[in-house]
């Protein structure tokens, strides 16, 4: 039999039609998990269907977006204070509390100092950034992302930030942080170990892990947005994320889980 050309379209739109249907979820990601999603989300469409895509950004600029109506369905922050302040202004908004209350803390993240292998430059340490040849310092911007505020902390609390702050490159996040000092624009950076665990930088730097000591836990936040368009597919994706299976794999992409996992 001969099809015409508009019951060719037709059939087309048929065999098309389920593709088109697919449920997305748009989440809301924090500069640091940009090496770490992927592979989760793709995991998850596997396992449930469900196709998932992220925007990353710092996490204040995504709160932002969020409380002028962006189109997400979960914010994934690297700290707690934005997702509850989400939650506070929906409240404040009328909006109901469409959360528990609570962010869900899904992992902790760890602040290094990175410097490229060819740099040069002693073994990375706080006490480097001392040294006069260390001219710039790359840190994600400590009014809007939480490894930046982590970065201002740890230097003060070491009694530096004072002798480096004019030295300091701010970016707009983490991720950029990294970008700055992998590429040379940078000696050394305060970047996540998130960042410093992919395969590039491993092959291009070394890095110190800044002690725990000299800055606040950066505990790491989920919250579902209250106007999400899919919120019965974004709690199966929070499901998903606290999962024994995706916990345990948080320690491969440099966040640690955020409860004792076997």
């Amino acid at each position: 039999m001969k099809l015409n050309p508009p019951t060719i379209a037709f059939v087309l739109a048929a065999w098309a039609s389920p593709a088109l249907a697919q449920t997305t979820i748009r989440i809301a990601a924090a500069a640091d998990l940009e090496p770490v999603l992927p592979p989760i989300l793709e995991q998850f469409q596997r396992e449930t269907g469900i196709h998932a895509e992220a925007t990353y950004q710092a996490s204040a600029a995504l709160t932002t977006q969020i409380q002028n109506g962006a189109p997400f369905d979960v914010f994934l922050s690297a700290d707690l204070g934005y997702p509850q302040k989400l939650i506070s202004f929906d409240l404040a908004q009328g909006l109901g509390d469409g959360n528990t209350g609570t962010p869900i803390t899904y992992a902790r993240g760890t602040l290094v100092l990175w410097e490229r292998k060819d740099s040069h430059l002693p073994q990375p340490s706080m006490e480097l950034l001392r040294r006069g040849e260390v001219q710039r310092i790359a840190i994600a911007n400590p009014d809007r992302a939480p490894y930046g505020r982590a970065a201002v902390a740890a230097l003060q609390k070491s009694g530096l930030y004072e002798a480096v702050k004019s030295r300091l490159v701010t970016a707009e996040n983490i991720s950029q942080a990294a970008q700055f000092v992998d590429t040379g624009n940078a000696d050394v950076g305060f970047i996540s170990l998130t960042s410093a665990s992919t395969a590039r930088l491993k092959a291009d730097g070394q890095y110190f892990v800044v002690p725990s000591t000299l800055y606040a836990p950066i505990e790491q936040g989920a919250v579902l947005i209250t106007k999400a368009p899919h919120r019965v597919e974004a709690k199966k994706f929070l499901v998903y994320l606290m999962s024994t299976p995706v916990q345990q794999g948080m320690r491969e992409y440099g966040l640690t889980p955020s409860r004792p996992v076997p």
